[in-house]
């Protein structure tokens, strides 16, 4: 495949890019002056703006895949002017040129929900799921809740909790939509959205996101 990314310095598309490189995939990763030398080796950097799609819109016609990845680090209920102006704005930007550039497959990391907290969060990413969904580009959404690794751990101190919740019938299926994933987990399910393009919109879930780890 050929794979333009953006967001691809940051936590998963770090992460994201080199895996993809191995398996023999080109990819063309936007980032700004300054953080150009964080991409990884091997990929063709574009220099551009995530949140001004004009800015990259000439550098995604030769791609067929289209990783949004742009997202504030470390979402928290204090950041919801961010998740706008940031998070959904540099979505909506990429959503518009793929469609533009008539893109095969989109790929976008949205978040679990519905969900008791991060409404804020919540309702930027649903945003742009519903203009995913009116472009009439045929798109792979992940949605994962929170994603474990390095720097993010907090969480794990959850996981007796999460055990429980799942065994009680009443909380089990929200238990199971808000669960913890690695964040192996979530390249390994993006590796696969990448290398098996849905037709139409695609969901993937929690569940699924840990099945691809």
């Amino acid at each position: 495949m050929q794979v333009f990314v953006t967001g691809g310095t940051g936590y998963m598309g770090s992460r994201l890019i080199p895996t993809l490189l191995e398996r023999g995939h080109g990819i063309t990763a936007l980032a700004r002056p300054e953080s150009q030398s964080k991409l990884a080796r091997g990929c063709t950097p574009v220099l551009g703006n995530a949140l001004d799609g004009d800015s990259y819109a000439q550098s995604i016609g030769a791609c067929d895949t289209f990783v949004q990845l742009v997202g504030v680090a470390h979402p928290s209920p204090a950041k919801a002017r961010e998740f706008v102006e940031i998070d959904q704005k540099s979505a909506m930007e990429a959503i518009r040129v793929a469609e533009q550039a008539r893109m095969a497959h989109f790929i976008y990391v949205s978040v679990a929900h519905p969900a008791p907290m991060m409404h804020a969060y919540i309702e930027a990413r649903s945003a742009c799921e519903d203009t995913l969904r009116a472009s009439g580009l045929s798109a792979t959404i992940l949605r994962p809740w929170y994603v474990l690794g390095p720097g993010h751990r907090w969480p794990s101190a959850l996981i007796p909790f999460y055990w429980l919740a799942e065994r009680i019938p009443s909380k089990r299926d929200a238990a199971r939509r808000l669960g913890l994933v690695t964040v192996a987990q979530m390249v390994n399910a993006l590796v696969h959205a990448v290398e098996n393009p849905a037709q139409g919109i695609k969901i993937v879930e929690v569940p699924e996101i840990r099945m691809a780890g």
